[in-house]
């Protein structure tokens, strides 16, 4: 038995399907399969059930599987006990962050934290909370910057800071003769929404239920599945509609001056709170710490480019 069989048991319990999982392991599908036959086979039962469709994991599976998964974990840790009375800021730190989050800070962060601590090498990932949750529990990545709520046993989380939301709209569009927008008027435009799976547009559909029963109507709502804020944007400024974003991602400054502009909501104005997370057990609490001050420091910055 090796943490390699492990880990490919672990992707493939998440998966349910073998393509997916050697993938997301980055070896060829016969590889990961003869392997976890071969762990099987030395355990003498049965981990999944197999069928042309699906693949299930056995009721003793899903026991060893999570048993599997605080080895791989407490496998993580032992990697960075082993660099324990090094300087914590020399080596690597991989950090993910959601996708409407990282295009708008990672840019800024990168060369905060090359000042900061410039011997601590980085990795970045972009990727939904979903997925960065999955691989902060199994040591990929040391820290993840996400929306709240957010919850996860044996994982430590705090607050960064409160992003407010703006309407976007493009040059010319009547709600531009006004100063704030009420949310109850997104029902009255072509509003454009990120696909399911982006917490994002939850938290829009939160803040504006009325919206929810909108979503089947094409002449109301447009949803971009898969897609990005970026993307939305651009149809913004080719008029195919509005949308709501983060204040970090409005970016009226990277079009022609006057393609789009922004309205902040009127009280309560809908946000979202930003924060990191990390495992309790991470054993390198200063590179925590760096990475903290320098998102602040990147907030403060903004905070300081806005005019007066």
């Amino acid at each position: 038995m090796t943490l390699t069989e492990l880990r490919y048991i672990v992707t493939l319990a998440q998966e349910r399907h073998f393509g997916r999982a050697a993938e997301h392991c980055f070896v060829s599908q016969p590889t990961l399969s003869v392997a976890v036959k071969k762990l099987e086979e030395e355990l003498g039962v049965a981990l999944f059930e197999r069928s042309k469709s699906t693949v299930q994991v056995t009721p003793l599976g899903e026991k060893i599987i999570e048993q599997a998964q605080r080895v791989l974990e407490q496998a993580s840790v032992i990697r960075e006990l082993a660099n324990e009375g090094k300087d914590q800021l020399s080596s690597p730190l991989r950090i993910g962050a959601i996708y409407t989050i990282g295009p708008y800070l990672f840019p800024h962060l990168i060369p905060e934290l090359a000042r900061s601590a410039p011997q601590m090498s980085l990795y970045i990932e972009e990727n939904f909370t979903a997925e960065l949750r999955r691989k902060l529990r199994s040591g990929e990545l040391d820290a993840i910057i996400i929306a709240l709520p957010f919850t996860e046993a044996d994982v430590v989380t705090r607050a960064l800071y409160d992003e407010p939301f703006e309407v976007l709209l493009p040059s010319g569009h009547p709600w531009t003769n006004r100063t704030s927008i009420d949310k109850q008027d997104l029902l009255e435009e072509r509003l454009l929404l990120l696909g399911e799976g982006h917490c994002f547009r939850d938290q829009i559909l939160e803040a504006c239920p009325a919206i929810s029963a909108h979503l089947n109507s094409p002449a109301n709502t447009l949803t971009a599945e898969g897609g990005s804020l970026e993307t939305i944007r651009h149809m913004v400024a080719s008029r195919l509609g509005i949308t709501v974003l983060p204040q970090s991602a409005i970016g009226t400054g990277h079009y022609e001056s006057g393609m789009l502009e922004s309205r902040p909501f009127t009280p309560e104005a809908p946000s979202r709170t930003v924060a990191i997370a990390w495992r309790a057990s991470y054993p390198r609490p200063k590179a925590i710490d760096a990475l903290i001050n320098a998102v602040t420091a990147c907030r403060q910055h903004r905070l300081d480019a806005v005019p007066a």
